[in-house]
């Protein structure tokens, strides 16, 4: 079955982000959405630790030990960047400025619920983050994640199992099979699959109503 690899989910998620918008990229597979923006559109990066204006990674031997996002890469700072208070960065953050948040997760309930920090695992190390900010600051919240886990559980669910960040936060779920929305009403739309299957299967393989 044909299968998007992440590099290829973070071009379907650039394709989505506006011109114009001030966008925060979770740290994992979110970071990887900087390399594949249109150079052409305006689209404003946001990390948590206090830079707006973030650009792509710099080029080997020109890093810079001074600028990192939030998951300690390194990163350039584009024209007009800015550097600030970790605590202003949060102000901007719950005050409601940021146009788009993309996110990675473990589940993601048909509620549009958010569980992205702790898998309840007894050696798993809790990473909350800014996450729990971003879920209900951001005006939208973009998922990245892969559909299934290695042991083929499908990671969107009725309701999440593990500790949830969010409720009620999440819009669209980007996969490595399909793209999902979260319906005003509850429930998963189909908006795309990527995958050699119908929709017939893919309800059957992900077990939950789409």
């Amino acid at each position: 079955m044909k299968r998007l690899s992440r590099q290829e989910i973070a071009v379907r998620v650039a394709q989505d982000i506006p011109a114009g918008a001030i966008v925060n990229l979770g740290i994992g597979m979110p970071t990887m959405v900087t390399e594949y923006l249109n150079p052409d559109k305006e689209i404003i990066l946001h990390s948590e630790n206090g830079v707006l204006g973030m650009g792509p990674a710099p080029a080997a031997g020109e890093e810079d030990e001074d600028l990192i996002n939030a998951g300690k890469q390194y990163v350039t700072l584009r024209k007009g960047g800015a550097y600030f208070n970790h605590a202003d960065s949060f102000a901007m953050i719950r005050g409601g400025h940021i146009d788009f948040c993309i996110l990675g997760a473990f589940q993601v309930s048909a509620t549009g619920d958010l569980a992205n920090w702790h898998t309840n695992q007894p050696n798993a190390i809790p990473a909350v983050g800014g996450a729990m900010d971003l879920s209900v600051g951001a005006k939208q919240v973009y998922v990245m994640m892969e559909l299934f886990t290695r042991e083929g559980e499908c990671k969107l669910v009725e309701q999440c199992t593990y500790p949830v960040t969010g409720l009620r936060c999440v819009d669209r779920v980007y996969t490595d099979i399909a793209v999902f929305d979260i319906t005003a009403t509850g429930g998963f739309s189909v908006r795309e699959i990527y995958a050699d299957i119908t929709k017939e299967t893919l309800q059957e393989m992900c077990g939950v109503p789409l």
